[in-house]
């Protein structure tokens, strides 16, 4: 039977690369997207995939949309891409509490609602989460607060979900990037300071491979940069380490 993936946030960015990238490698894909012409767009070019709308902090539409993506995939899901996210660069007094809440609901809640919709389909399948969180979980970056703060959460419920769902078959992993190539980067009004010391160097197609590698591999936590592998692993024995690290960047 074909294997399957359910990818949120599959209009732009990431998602539409992972979408097109296990599209081509034979899953049948489902892309959906709170822009619904956007996953139309992405739907029309992979061969047996579907697409639909999906506003992930809504348990409501989670179970539509998978009910409406299971009904094209013989009931069968292999992997969940829990992809979808937002983010607001500033500083943190300039963030409203109504903009600090959707990062939280989109990034956080979006994810919880994913996996538990989706758990009994995984557990059929013993299928995989894959969970998209950030380099920010290592460290909290400035000018990024809240955001980081729904990415060390997305971290939290990957490494507590991997251990607690093993024994029901499901694994749990997470891919944490840099700045990556994306309209969620680029359309940034404000432009926090790591992102111009770190830069933009990577782009959705090679995020794309790392879900892959997630997807198939072993590995709880996937870091496709170097610097930032070798500051969580440091950080980790010298915690002081990365505020040091993540304070020479944030200054002018």
């Amino acid at each position: 039977m074909q294997k399957s993936i359910f990818v949120t946030g599959a209009a732009s960015g990431i998602g539409k690369a992972t979408a097109h990238l296990f599209g081509r490698r034979g899953y049948r894909v489902g892309c959906y997207d709170v822009d619904v012409e956007g996953a139309r767009a992405v739907s029309t070019a992979i061969l047996g995939s579907t697409h639909g709308r999906i506003d992930v902090t809504s348990e409501e539409s989670w179970k539509t949309a998978i009910a409406d993506f299971a009904a094209s995939s013989a009931e069968r899901l292999d992997v969940l891409f829990n992809c979808a996210g937002i983010l607001r660069m500033g500083r943190f007094e300039e963030i409203s509490p109504a903009e600090c809440r959707k990062q939280l609901d989109v990034n956080v809640m979006g994810v919880v609602l994913g996996i538990q919709t989706c758990l009994p389909l995984l557990e059929r399948a013993r299928g995989v989460v894959v969970n998209m969180s950030s380099a920010s979980a290592v460290y909290g970056q400035p000018e990024l607060a809240v955001y980081s703060a729904s990415k060390f959460a997305v971290r939290a419920l990957t490494e507590a979900l991997d251990i607690e769902l093993r024994d029901r078959g499901v694994r749990v992993t997470d891919v944490m990037p840099g700045y990556v190539d994306t309209p969620m980067v680029s359309s940034q009004t404000h432009r926090a300071r790591t992102l111009d010391k770190m830069g933009v160097k990577l782009t959705p197609e090679r995020i794309a491979d790392i879900v892959w590698e997630a997807a198939h591999g072993t590995k709880l936590h996937w870091i496709p940069q170097m610097d930032v592998s070798v500051m969580q692993r440091l950080g980790g024995l010298v915690p002081e380490l990365g505020r040091v690290v993540m304070r020479r960047m944030a200054k002018g």
